[in-house]
């Protein structure tokens, strides 16, 4: 069986795969482990494409306790549709192999086996086909829908017939950007003692509406939408929030996710994968620490503790630590909405430390990473490139004669391999750290079981049934403390019915439980102090009592929306 699951690996850990190739990754699987593995399209893209929803896990239409893993919503960001497939692939060994493939011990192994895992590699379909096959860069989705289209804008496309949208530079004293005496072809920031020659940089591609005049980019100037600003969580409109689009949910793909998600309030635990920085991004996203539930910030203390020590990066704030502009919070992002509409552990990874590979400073706020390099560490980039990424990224320039601009030079920076996501070379590492990881979130899932169950004799035909329920999970039913008030997080309840004998009180049929806490406590809670080390009272488990009138079967179904029910069957 461990050959079956290897011989239908189809190379995501070797490079980045197109839209057929994922297509025929997700096929192979299902078809191979139709007994837990299960693929449907939740949705189609603009252009057509399926968004394939990989799930896995015995019984896949039985509710329970349910992880969520996305990927590659932002075009550019390959790795994550990598990361997502090895996570799929790890879960796919764990049930198809006896010891699971995994270092797990075998409880934690058999607590995955519950889950199910909904892993959805490639949110943006189209926008991850363009850049792999133009390379040209897309932030999100190809394609521009907005009414006002009459100014100057730039169009990304390939002009010299190469088959890639690079970039194109055009000598100009007053250009802010000069080529690198060090590395052939790289492009620095302009200082006052440089000679020269001066240069301006601009996608490669056209401008239409052309004036004369040359407009400046934008990183949205032709896919006007970011689909992680189109999420309904605090959406704002445009110009409060560049990217959000017409509306929350404007897009078939956010719409899609959400409507999904929407429907499944099983899910507990849910992982965003971008590119790039080597940073975990945990709530809250528009507000200080010292708002935050002081639950929620333990377990989140906690995971960070794993990512520390299984992939070597933080996990910093959102608020505190990657807004673009201080006290200026992010609008419509999708961990956002999985946290505060969904209740669920939800976090962002930009995968793929390139700053490391830099020998860059870690920097306070995290955000500062991506606008504060060096020239020094600009040269690095330039000289890794050559040494550590087979010269993938820096690609010679090529004069041209532009239509617009006149004598030009073509070629530059070809960012999806070295800067976007990492090289080839060092995907099986960055993919089996951040799978490993993963997977011990996904372990901490609610667990509910029945623990003890005795019948007493009172006499004639009645009898005492009791039933104690228990949570054996790390998380609580309710998962998330912030997340009690949802109205759809409903607490346990037991349904009984009856075969043969009866109930003596018929209202007893339906009896709540309540919600039930789980052993875990995050890190550096107020339980752990080591001056009054105690644990609670039983918070976590619920005995109920039935009297029972004859001889017969018990059935109870227990659960609710948030956990998935159960049944528990007695003789009496």
């Amino acid at each position: 069986m461990a050959d079956r699951v290897a011989a239908l690996h189809q190379g995501f850990q070797a490079r980045y795969l197109s839209f057929d190739e994922l297509t025929a990754q997700l096929q192979a699987w299902a078809e191979a482990f139709p007994s837990f593995v299960r693929l449907r399209s939740i949705g189609n893209s603009r252009e057509g494409r399926p968004l394939w929803l990989l799930t896995i896990g015995v019984e896949p239409d039985r509710v329970r306790p349910s992880a969520w893993v996305d990927g590659n919503m932002h075009a550019t960001e390959l790795c994550g549709s990598s990361v997502a497939l090895t996570i799929a692939e790890d879960l796919i060994r764990l049930h198809a192999e006896p010891d699971g493939g995994s270092a797990f011990p075998a409880s934690v192994r058999a607590r995955l086996r519950e889950v199910l895992v909904h892993v959805l590699p490639r949110m943006s379909p189209d926008g991850a086909e363009a850049v792999l096959t133009t390379g040209r860069y897309v932030r999100s989705v190809p394609r521009d829908e907005r009414p006002n289209r009459q100014h100057a804008r730039w169009i990304g496309g390939d002009i010299d017939g190469d088959g890639l949208a690079l970039l194109v530079r055009k000598r100009d004293p007053g250009g802010e950007l000069v080529e690198s005496p060090e590395v052939p072809g790289l492009m620095l920031p302009r200082r006052l003692e440089d000679e020269g020659p001066f240069y301006k940089v601009w996608p490669e591609g056209t401008i239409e509406n052309f004036t004369g005049d040359v407009p400046s980019p934008n990183f949205l100037s032709d896919n006007d939408v970011d689909l992680n600003r189109n999420f309904p969580f605090m959406w704002a409109p445009e110009p409060e929030q560049v990217g959000a689009g017409p509306y929350a949910a404007s897009e078939p793909e956010s719409r899609a996710v959400i409507e999904h998600t929407s429907r499944s309030p099983e899910i507990y635990a849910w992982i965003n994968l971008h590119t790039f920085g080597g940073v975990f991004i945990r709530p809250l996203g528009h507000d200080s620490d010292t708002k935050m539930d002081p639950g929620d910030l333990a377990l989140y203390r906690q995971l960070g503790q794993w990512a520390e020590e299984l992939t070597g990066y933080p996990m910093v704030s959102g608020f505190h630590d990657f807004l673009y502009e201080p006290g200026k919070p992010l609008h419509g992002d999708l961990s956002d909405f999985a946290y505060h509409q969904r209740g669920a552990v939800s976090y962002v990874v930009e995968l793929w430390d390139l700053f490391a590979q830099l020998g860059a400073p870690r920097k306070k706020p995290f955000v500062e990473h991506y606008a504060h390099l060096t020239r020094d560490e600009l040269v690095r980039l330039g000289k890794w490139d050559a040494v550590q990424n087979a010269s993938r990224l820096l690609r010679p320039w090529r004069p041209f004669m532009h239509p617009q601009l006149g004598q030009v030079e073509v070629g530059g920076l070809d960012p999806r391999v070295g800067i976007s996501n990492p090289p080839y070379e060092m995907l099986p590492k960055i993919c089996a750290q951040h799978s490993a990881h993963a997977l011990r979130v996904i372990a901490l899932a609610p667990s509910v079981v029945v623990e003890a169950c005795a019948v007493t004799n009172l006499g004639g035909d009645l009898r005492s049934v009791e039933l104690t329920v228990a949570n054996h999970g790390y998380l609580p039913t309710y998962v998330l403390s912030s997340a009690k008030k949802l109205p759809w997080n409903e607490p346990l309840h037991v349904d009984v019915r009856c075969e043969g004998a009866s109930l003596a009180s018929p209202t007893e049929a339906h009896r709540e439980v309540g919600h039930l806490d789980g052993w875990g406590r995050g890190l550096y809670d107020d339980e752990a102090s080591i001056f009054f080390q105690r644990s609670r009272g039983s918070t976590g488990k619920k005995t109920l009592r039935w009297v029972v009138r004859g001889a017969g079967k018990l059935t109870f179904r227990i659960g609710s929306c948030r956990t998935g029910f159960f049944e528990h069957v007695m003789d009496i």
